[in-house]
Formats: structure tokens, C-alpha cells, sequence
């Protein structure tokens, strides 16, 4: 088995035809089938269906160019290194963050490490988790900056906790329960929510608050994975949310948004690092951990939990 193998695969099932995919790699048609049929001889094991209309990868097919997705990652990291190396060359490093630690914790991160390492650039790409994790998995950024479990649960990641942020039912200051010395979860019933989806922590949690307290966890007038739209139409209607306090901390400042006083246990979510089980960081996402592990020690001197892990 030979890495070109695996790019061959790759190729034709993006492409879904032999003929374009052999185009796209500068190789014959025969010599592309050649390929693929060597490669699944080697492994014992049909890699691609064939039929009028193309090709399309086996379940088998699929779990090579999954794993295949990392090597290439590994592989143009490497390449990106030695080029820095060599040239003395700015070196860019991708990777993920949540919308509470684009907040603060990243933003001024970032500050810092272009005045200590000019020659990193940083590209961030932002999401909630449920696109986050996939892109980590896969390569696309050397870690992601967000929530992390307490229990792993996917063998192919690795956690790393930086410090711990709560949530909590958030409103205008001027909305009837922000008036409230204490709020019960019978007072939140029947009020108007806009929330992320079901699958992300903080929704979860909120569910478990309602039905801890014996109620049926409220439903979302709106459901959304933009943090910008959920505090937007908290600013400007009379709708609550569920959110992690770092992500309306500026807000919260300006006394733009406000916490109620809800009569419950607190939650609190995990922050930290989560990258590639069986990948390497390249020097610069490494230098990017370390700036963030030190920020992280500032922004929350007394929620910095990095001897804490998971995974």
C-alpha cells in the first residue's frame, strides 16, 4: 500500500467517474483502475462500487479515505514546517474555535502572539462543535478552541481542559424576571426562548434544569447555531436564552444583557483544546497552545483547571 493509493481513492470518489478523476490527476483512465485494483487486492477488500453511472466508495472505501484525510494533514503539515524552516517564512496555522471563546479568550490570545511570533498567521474558522469536531477528525484545523467533554467518547480525539465557564439563563435588563430577587423554573414556562440546538451541551443542560425541577423541557421558539443572532434577539425582544457567561461577557459589561437569579444548582462546561489522537501539532499550533494555556491562566485565574483532562 502506497500513499498514492489512498489519493488515487480519494480522487475518484469526489469525482465519481474514473475518466474525470484520472483528468484531475494527470494519469491515464486504465492506469487509475490499475491503481484502485492493486490497492484493493492489497487490503482484501472492495473499496469502490462500479457501476453505468460512476463510482462511489464502499462503507470499506469510505474508512480508508477518512483516515487518508489525516495522513494528507500530517503530511502538508510537515511540508509546511520544512518550508518555514528553510525560508524563514511566515508559517500559517488553521485552526477551530466556539463562539465563547471567540469572545475574549482567542481575540486577545492572538494579540499577544503577533507581537511575540510575527511569522504565525492564524486562520480560525468558527463554529459550534457539531461542525468544529468533523473538521478536526479530518484534518482541516490542527485543534479546536470550545467546549470539551468530561467523559471522551470518540477514540479518534483528545481532550485537553483549559478552564471551566458556567452557564445561565440570560435576558434584557428590562425584562420582567430581571426585576426578580429569585426566579423558580415555573417562572421560565411559557416564556418566548431562542436556543442552540438540542445536540450542544448548554441546550442540554437546560433541558436537565426543567426536568430536575419535574417539568418538560421548554421548546425553542428559535433554534440557531449563530451566538450573534441568539444575543440579538435577546437585546432586542423579549426572549431568553441559555448561554455560557464568557459569551455575553462585553455585553454584560455594557449592561446590555443581564443573568437572572434562577434558583438552581450552577452548571459549568469544560473549555479546551481538542486535536488528533494519533496527529502531531505542528511548532506553531504548539506555540499557539502555550500562548493560549497562558491567556487562559489570566482571563480565569480562578476557573483555570489545566491539570484537569479528558480523554
Amino acid at each position: 500500500m502506497e500513499y498514492r493509493h489512498i489519493v488515487h481513492l480519494a480522487t475518484a470518489a469526489r469525482s465519481g467517474s474514473l475518466t474525470a478523476a484520472a483528468a484531475a490527476l494527470g494519469i491515464s483512465q486504465p492506469a487509475l483502475s490499475k491503481s484502485i485494483s492493486a490497492f484493493e487486492r492489497a487490503v482484501g477488500v472492495p473499496l469502490l462500487e462500479r457501476g453505468r453511472f460512476g463510482v462511489r466508495p464502499t462503507r470499506y472505501g469510505e474508512a480508508v479515505i477518512a483516515r487518508g484525510s489525516v495522513i494528507e494533514a500530517e503530511i502538508r503539515g510537515v511540508a509546511e514546517e520544512i518550508a518555514a524552516l528553510r525560508q524563514a517564512a511566515h508559517v500559517r496555522v488553521a485552526v477551530g474555535c466556539g463562539p465563547s471563546e471567540a469572545t475574549r479568550l482567542l481575540p486577545q490570545t492572538l494579540a499577544g502572539l503577533s507581537r511575540s511570533h510575527p511569522e504565525i498567521r492564524v486562520t480560525v474558522l468558527y463554529g459550534l462543535n457539531e461542525t468544529l469536531m468533523p473538521m478536526v477528525k479530518k484534518g482541516e484545523i490542527e485543534f479546536a478552541l470550545s467546549s470539551v467533554p468530561r467523559t471522551a467518547s470518540d477514540p479518534d480525539l483528545a481532550h485537553q481542559v483549559l478552564h471551566a465557564d458556567s452557564a445561565a439563563v440570560i435576558a434584557r435588563p428590562d425584562h420582567p424576571l430581571a426585576q426578580r430577587r429569585q426566579v423558580v423554573p415555573a417562572d421560565l414556562l411559557g416564556q418566548r426562548w431562542v436556543l442552540a440546538r438540542r445536540r450542544e451541551l448548554e441546550r442540554r443542560a437546560l433541558d436537565e434544569l426543567f426536568l430536575d425541577a419535574g417539568f418538560k423541557p421548554v421548546e425553542a421558539e428559535i433554534e440557531t447555531t449563530s451566538a450573534v443572532l441568539l444575543k440579538t434577539l435577546v437585546m432586542q425582544g423579549e426572549f431568553l436564552s441559555f448561554l455560557p457567561r464568557e459569551l455575553i461577557h462585553w455585553e454584560e459589561q455594557a449592561g446590555q444583557l443581564t443573568v437572572l437569579a434562577v434558583d438552581t444548582p450552577p452548571w459549568e462546561r469544560l473549555v479546551g483544546i481538542t486535536s488528533r489522537r494519533r496527529g502531531t501539532l505542528t511548532s506553531a499550533a504548539k506555540t499557539l497552545v502555550r500562548a493560549l494555556k497562558e491567556q487562559g491562566s489570566l482571563v480565569h485565574p480562578s476557573r483555570f483547571v489545566l491539570s484537569r483532562r479528558a480523554g
